[in-house]
């Protein structure tokens, strides 16, 4: 086991502060910066704020908040002191964001104002103070609404911890998108993230450009493995593939991950004179898509790639610019992985199995699922993790994702459950039943399509039923295609047929809410 001072967050930035004090660790935004001192000022006075607020080692706290100063002043505060960082996603509201709450058991929770009120429109559980990023403090019944200036005190001294962090402990739980019921939260200790961030080809002089929110393992990995190696980061509220070039060539960015559809958005962009000017010198580029040495070749950029889950640490990471297509690459050192059937049986090279997980040091994964014991068991019987992910691997050792073999969709790097989005479907009054799918896209990844089937008598309008999701789904899960049909396939046994609907993917009588001129997107928080 690592020792403590290369692991736990505390150690971490105390270490770095007192031997390099003056680098800079975080480049934001508006082009503000942190040194390594400065973080642990910052980070300390946070931390002593939340311990006015009567947050103890091991509580959890919610985090509601987009990447920048504040986010990333709470996630470290928390840990400071030994307490649990719980990032809720800026997208969600409704019963998502009530099922988060209610499963976390937090009672504080650091949120945007501008997000505060759909805090209103749920059953909160057991949260009681909220601490509001922002000028306008929100008035909702039955919580203590409090400013930001709470965690940043004039003054007050920081408490002893009750014992040492320990590399074992939980340092945050992260909401992964449910497949077969509602979403899970993942323990994380400070030797799970720790082992990710050991995963990537990168050292101190480094910088990340982190455009992926700090509510995905990918952001908060990011952010890690450069606090892990005394390197450093810039870091932005999300990916704008217009700015994204000037964005890196400002920061002097060096390395980043690309997800799902960034490398098609950017390799659409017309070619120009500055197509090398720029600081990058390597990417992860995940999936490795068809076009990575178009964009070695165009950018001039090493590429990687490699295969990871909320729950895992980076198993699989391929070697510099792979020329096998669709590859993950190779598991690293200190990871087992297998290809194995229903019973847990390795099969054949070359034929498609779940791919499980084990690694040779302890905690170096997740270790369960936040008040789920029934699901923890599931994903980790026979002493492996199963990633519920179907693989193959050829005869040299090299590993390719095939298919997921749960209903999780993936569309502009977000991961969606197919039964939270069919569950808010189903509360139309003239929906009898739904089933949500992936459906092809033109960018690589999926889009959603609901096939939904109406109540006796009645008839379900594709616009008032897109009007009605709004309200109720974050943009990313707003379904795209939707189909229409008198009764969804079925089993003898009344299990709906969803291969049947996959294989079926966009029909001629499939209304596109695109084509109707109806589009969702992020919401700005500026």
């Amino acid at each position: 086991m690592p020792p403590r001072e290369s692991v736990v967050t505390r150690e971490l930035i105390d270490g770095y502060a007192r031997r390099i004090p003056d680098k800079v660790y975080v480049r934001f935004e508006d082009g503000s910066t942190w040194t390594y001192a400065e973080l642990r000022e910052r980070v300390i006075q946070a931390a002593v704020g939340f311990q006015a607020l009567g947050v103890r080692q091991d509580d959890f706290v919610l985090s509601w908040l987009p990447n920048g100063p504040w986010a990333l002043a709470t996630w470290f505060g928390l840990n400071y002191i030994g307490a649990v960082y719980v990032p809720v996603n800026t997208a969600y509201r409704g019963s998502l964001l009530q099922h988060v709450i209610a499963d976390s058991r937090a009672r504080l929770m650091i949120a945007d104002s501008r997000l505060a009120p759909r805090l209103a429109e749920i059953d909160r559980a057991g949260l009681r103070q909220v601490v509001c990023v922002g000028a306008d403090l929100p008035a909702i019944a039955g919580l203590d609404i409090l400013p930001q200036d709470v965690l940043v005190p004039p003054d007050g001294a920081l408490a002893d911890l009750e014992r040492p962090i320990q590399p074992w402990d939980t340092q945050a739980v992260i909401y992964t998108s449910g497949t077969t019921g509602p979403s899970k939260g993942v323990l994380s200790s400070y030797m799970h993230i720790c082992s990710t961030g050991r995963a990537y080809p990168i050292d101190g002089e480094d910088r990340t450009l982190v455009n992926i929110p700090l509510f995905h393992a990918s952001g908060t990995g990011a952010v890690y493995r450069m606090l892990m190696h005394g390197g450093s980061i810039a870091m932005v509220e999300a990916f704008n593939t217009y700015t994204f070039w000037d964005t890196v060539r400002a920061t002097g960015t060096t390395t980043l991950t690309l997800l799902g559809a960034m490398t098609p958005f950017l390799m659409k962009q017309p070619p120009g004179d500055r197509d090398r000017d720029h600081p990058l010198r390597k990417v992860t580029m995940v999936p490795l898509g068809e076009d990575s040495a178009a964009f070695t070749e165009r950018f001039g950029v090493d590429v990687y790639t490699a295969f990871n889950m909320t729950e895992t640490s980076c198993p699989i990471f391929s070697d510099r610019n792979p020329q096998r297509r669709g590859t993950c690459g190779r598991p690293r050192p200190g990871v087992q992985v297998r290809v194995v059937d229903g019973n847990d049986c390795e099969v054949p090279v070359g034929e498609i199995g779940e791919l499980v997980i084990r690694t040779d040091m302890p905690w170096a994964m997740n270790h369960g699922y936040h008040n789920n014991p029934e699901a923890t068991a599931r994903a980790w019987r026979n002493g492996w993790f199963h990633s519920g992910d179907a693989f193959r691997c050829d005869a040299e050792g090299n590993y390719y994702f095939v298919d997921r073999m749960k209903d999780a969709i993936r569309r502009r790097g977000e991961n969606i459950s197919s039964f939270e989005v069919e569950a808010e479907i189903c509360m139309h009054p003239d929906v009898r039943e739904a089933a949500v799918v992936a459906a092809a896209s033109e960018y690589n990844e999926d889009e959603v399509l609901a096939v939904v089937a109406p109540v006796a008598g009645h008839t379900i309008d594709p616009m008032t039923l897109i009007d009605f999701l709004a309200n109720r789904l974050p943009h990313f899960m707003i379904p795209r295609y939707l189909r229409i049909l008198p009764e969804l396939p079925k089993t003898p046994t009344h299990k709906v047929q969803k291969h049947i609907l996959r294989h079926d993917g966009v029909t001629q009588d499939t209304w596109d809410r695109e084509k109707a001129g109806i589009v969702f997107k992020r919401q700005a928080l500026r």
